[in-house]
């Protein structure tokens, strides 16, 4: 009974459990220290690789690196379990000092593990690592210079036709590693996708493209613009008739007349402005007294400098033919020549005792025709005080028939001399 009592006074006292409960503590805290101070190994997945040094290797040598073999890391870091155990992959760097690399080539490099900032690193090792080195390629960083081309993607409305793209700027400055830019040869644009009718003109991106037309990668590629504005640029198109105009003549007139123009039209592009307006172009002006009764000859087309010749067509060849009507040669006397416009204080004398001449029309007024029908005129309008003998050209009228008339071109002999006072 007196030990139960002791017991009891025991267990009923203050103190006793105040002793419990401290031994209880410092046994625990053995523990947890124990926990905190023990040997731990984690293996860390996924750890970031980092370069250190890139800059020193850009400003000092115009180097950059390229085509990393891996951008994470796997690796195995023992020490005590409060420190090691608190870590993820993401507290973790693997660091590559690049700074000290001289040559293009390449190069491949171990890696020194960055564990975070004011940890006690003392008791920290690091173990296996996997890769143990990091591949990469060490090249000159350069520039060049691709053109820029590309294509519109949408329609042309019908009646209209467009140009060659433009693009400004015509060419794209690129600069990165010599490695990467070998491979570019253009910055492609493909741009629109509506139908059009007028110029059309838009902001837009590209891509940059290998000899085969394989996109390339921009990955550490900067460029002297980001976007390039596009302009297709859209005309009207027009077939415009080719023609001639004729000077009536010597029985002959359009009414009389076949005129043949191969090729007979040309098909132009431009602006709606100028094409509405332009209904034909002329070739020429042919008088119908040059010839007798056939004329060919081959011509330019002539037309605005700004219209574009879609045809290609760039001569055209004419022929004109007189239909129905036939020729015939009279000889004129001397004394149906005379001179008109004699400068006053001047006389004129014809020369020529007889002329050739020969006359187009119809059958009937040519059997009707008779020599003193036709009168030879030399106009001196043009030689005011000189004197001499001249060939002066001559103008034939045929009185009394006013659809037969000369072919060709006439001369006769004169002489002027100055009036006796």
């Amino acid at each position: 009974m007196k030990k139960t009592s002791i017991m009891r006074k025991l267990y009923n006292s203050r103190a006793f459990w105040l002793i419990i409960a401290l031994l209880a503590s410092l046994s625990l805290w053995i523990y947890v220290i124990s926990q905190e101070t023990e040997e731990y190994k984690q293996t860390f997945r996924g750890v970031k690789v980092e370069l250190v040094g890139e800059d020193i290797l850009l400003n000092s040598r115009n180097m950059v690196v390229t085509d990393l073999s891996t951008s994470t890391v796997t690796v195995e870091i023992s020490g005590p379990r409060r420190i090691v155990g608190s870590w993820s992959s993401d507290d973790l760097v693997a660091q590559i000092d690049v700074s000290k690399l001289t040559q293009s080539a390449f190069t491949s490099l171990q890696y020194t593990v960055k564990f975070p900032d004011g940890t006690d690193t003392s008791g920290v090792k690091t173990g296996l690592k996997t890769p143990e080195t990091v591949n990469f390629m060490v090249s000159a960083q350069t520039s060049k210079v691709v053109p820029v081309v590309g294509s519109f993607e949408g329609q042309v409305a019908d009646g209209f036709t467009a140009e060659t793209p433009e693009f400004d700027p015509a060419t794209i400055t690129v600069s990165g590693p010599e490695t990467y830019l070998k491979r570019i040869s253009r910055a492609w644009v493909s741009f629109g996708s509506q139908e059009i009718d007028s110029t059309y003109s838009v902001d837009t991106g590209y891509v940059l493209l290998d000899e085969n037309g394989e996109e390339c990668s921009t990955t550490g590629i900067s460029f002297s613009t980001d976007t390039i504005k596009a302009t297709l640029r859209v005309l009207a198109v027009k077939e415009v008739p080719l023609s001639i105009d004729l000077i009536d003549a010597a029985g002959a007139s359009s009414a009389n007349t076949k005129v043949t123009i191969e090729p007979d039209s040309i098909t132009l592009a431009g602006d709606t402005a100028i094409l509405s307006g332009m209904n034909r172009i002329s070739l020429a002006t042919i008088d119908l007294s040059d010839f007798e009764s056939t004329y060919s000859d081959t011509y330019l087309v002539k037309y605005d400098d700004g219209l574009k010749n879609i045809s290609g067509t760039t001569e055209a060849k004419v022929t004109v033919e007189i239909i129905g009507l036939e020729s015939r040669q009279y000889a004129v006397k001397q004394e149906n020549m005379s001179c008109i416009n004699v400068t006053d204080g001047y006389n004129a004398e014809v020369l020529s005792e007889a002329l050739v001449v020969r006359l187009r029309g119809s059958r009937e007024q040519l059997e009707a025709v008779r020599g003193e029908n036709i009168r030879v005129v030399a106009d001196l309008k043009d030689y005011n005080t000189s004197v001499g003998q001249f060939m002066v050209p001559a103008k034939i009228s045929v009185d009394g028939f006013t659809d037969v008339g000369p072919i060709g071109d006439y001369t006769i002999s004169i002489e002027i001399r100055k009036a006796d006072a």
